[in-house]
């Protein structure tokens, strides 16, 4: 029985650290994108009031948004900065507000776990595998058009671009497992010092 107990706290320690490990990088790549996207809005502005506009970057602005919203929403789910309504939680005991949290990370997980099964079957890696990565071939017969649309003006590859959407669907069901695991008891829930913002009402 206590080497059960043993497994489960391993497993669930495991998970959390793995979870903390994204949440690094998120924290690196938020940065990233963040410095990219006002390097791109000056060039932007700079090559207008010159009067040789380059196109693409408005497009590269618009995924870098993109992406900056798909991960930091990632990040903020484990760092518990999500919006929430307390409207019923403020009025119950602190039992009942336990058990709602862990609802609430429930939920959130089952989100997660949608968006992935969706991805799956929405991208198909099996069926592209399947004919030999031949993106018209593919197309032909399954009407996913997906490998074969490219970017307007910058002429990438559409499925590259959209790739954020199954890694934020793993991202954030691995946090919100973490916030569950914290909320049912089975790990001490822990704090982010390299993050600044610490609550919800520091956002606002």
């Amino acid at each position: 029985m206590e080497e059960h107990a043993l497994e489960s706290g391993g497993f669930s320690r495991r998970v959390l650290d793995a979870s903390d490990f994204v949440l690094r990088w998120e924290r690196r790549l938020l940065s990233g994108l963040m410095g990219l996207l006002m390097v791109l809005v000056l060039l932007n502005v700079v090559t207008r009031y010159s009067g040789v506009p380059l196109y693409w970057v408005d497009e590269a602005s618009v995924y870098c948004v993109v992406w900056l919203t798909f991960i930091g929403a990632s990040a903020m789910t484990r760092l518990r900065l999500d919006f929430a309504v307390t409207l019923l939680t403020d009025k119950l005991g602190e039992k009942a507000v336990r058990i709602a949290k862990a609802a609430a990370s429930g939920g959130v997980l089952l989100l997660g776990l949608a968006l992935l099964a969706m991805c799956w079957l929405y991208m198909d890696p099996v069926g592209i595998v399947r004919h030999g990565f031949d993106a018209k071939e593919y197309a032909a017969e399954s009407f996913n058009f997906l490998y074969t649309e490219r970017t307007q003006t910058l002429n990438w590859p559409a499925w590259a671009v959209q790739l954020i959407l199954p890694v934020f669907s793993a991202t954030l069901s691995l946090h919100a497992l973490s916030n569950l695991l914290e909320d049912l008891g089975l790990q001490p829930r822990r704090t982010h010092a390299e993050f600044h913002v610490t609550n919800a009402d520091a956002v606002n």
